[in-house]
């Protein structure tokens, strides 16, 4: 590990070794004195040294010194200020670029790439009024800055601000072309989820409306519009709503199906949530709606029916939760079974699957690979939304 340690800091720093080498050769060539040149490369090679040695410390302490001595290195003292943020010295990296920012000699770009570092020291620091300031004013200083707006859209994400989000990602959209409907559309149903917390349906039927017209094949837009209609009493507008978010992505199954089903329940179609079963069982290869579609049986046309079915269906799609079900229902289906060694051996399997079950994540981010037992509609780990999907096999209905 500590070899590891050592070839990071020598990845890291060679770059600014050859930096800060390519401004003292410049700065040779321009006006300035031989003694001076002289010191500014004999403080390089000497820092070079330090690095081929592994010596990081002390190679970022000279090369702090090549900024003293010569305060056109801009490039140095900017890079100077990213390697204490990335070795956690936070402090000294805001202490370095707030000195940079505060000089009245950069460019336009000198200056905003100056505020840029600082913006984001005081994020790493969770400052993040002062980060928000920083780049608000990067943001007014160049109604173009993308890199600002995307900072402060993360901003607000931490701070749960949906409405200034919201508006800064528009913002960044028009600045780049670059599309922000998905994004929008699920700060626009965090929106709704709070008012729907505070009971507000009329509100929070505004903000689904709005993530609609930000992304027409929102899912979470349809399992939130659900779920507004359900504690709404109109459990015939939250079907069409989970049915709708169902077709959209039906990798979500797993996370609609409960709800969808009880508004079928209070509707009294089960007619229509047989025939929703099993045409999601053709689109969707996980075992959720087959497992639904078991019961339904089990409960309409009894135990033997419903094993029958399942078990058909596990020749096609293997499942650790089907088999599960299909040892219960073999034992339901056998009250009388007269080997109790049988019997015991059933017990001990369906023992077995559910503990597998136990240890398997239901959820995992497409991105990352991040596993959950629960559903994310931002990822924990790598913070991307509507990346965390269940799995086909193992996901809780």
């Amino acid at each position: 590990m500590e070899f590891l340690d050592q070839w990071v800091w020598f990845v890291v720093l060679l770059p600014l070794a050859a930096l800060a080498g390519w401004v003292i050769g410049r700065r040779g060539g321009e006006r300035h004195s031989d003694s001076q040149v002289s010191k500014l490369s004999t403080t390089y090679f000497r820092g070079l040294n330090y690095l081929l040695n592994e010596q990081p410390d002390k190679a970022i302490e000279l090369f702090l010194h090549i900024a003293e001595l010569d305060k056109d290195t801009f490039e140095t003292q900017v890079a100077l200020g990213h390697l204490f943020r990335r070795r956690g010295e936070v402090d000294r990296a805001i202490r370095l670029h707030q000195a940079l920012a505060q000089r009245t000699d950069l460019s336009d770009a000198q200056k905003v790439q100056a505020l840029s570092a600082l913006g984001e020291d005081y994020m790493r620091s969770g400052l993040l009024d002062r980060a928000e300031t920083v780049f608000s004013d990067l943001a007014q200083l160049d109604q173009r800055a993308p890199q600002a707006l995307r900072h402060l859209i993360g901003i607000y994400q931490a701070e749960r601000d949906w409405e200034k989000a919201i508006e800064n990602a528009q913002r960044f959209e028009a600045a780049t072309g670059e599309s922000m409907g998905k994004l929008v559309a699920q700060f626009e149903c965090e929106l709704a989820d709070r008012l729907r917390s505070a009971g507000d349906s009329e509100a929070a039927r505004g903000a689904i409306k709005r993530a609609y017209a930000a992304d027409s094949t929102s899912v979470r837009a349809g399992i939130t519009e659900g779920r507004i209609e359900a504690e709404a009493g109109n459990p015939a507008g939250a079907v069409r709503a989970f049915e709708r978010a169902a077709r959209h992505d039906p990798d979500y199954l797993p996370v609609i199906l409960p709800a969808l089903l009880e508004s079928y329940a209070k509707v009294g179609e089960r007619t229509g949530a047989r025939a929703f079963l099993a045409e999601m069982s053709e689109h969707y290869r996980g075992i959720s709606p087959v497992l639904a579609l078991t019961r339904m049986i089990e409960a309409e046309e009894g135990v033997g029916a419903a094993r029958r079915y399942l078990g058909q269906q596990l020749k096609d799609r293997p499942s650790v939760r089907g088999e599960a079900a299909l040892i219960d229902l073999t034992i339901a289906e056998h009250p009388e079974m007269e080997q109790a060694d049988a019997r015991a051996t059933l017990h001990d399997l369906k023992h077995i699957t559910d503990q597998l079950l136990v240890r398997n994540p239901s959820y995992r981010c497409t991105r990352c690979g991040f596993g959950a037992r629960s559903h994310h509609w931002q990822c924990p780990s790598c913070k991307e939304w509507g990346t965390v999907k269940p799995l086909l096999n193992y996901a809780v209905v």
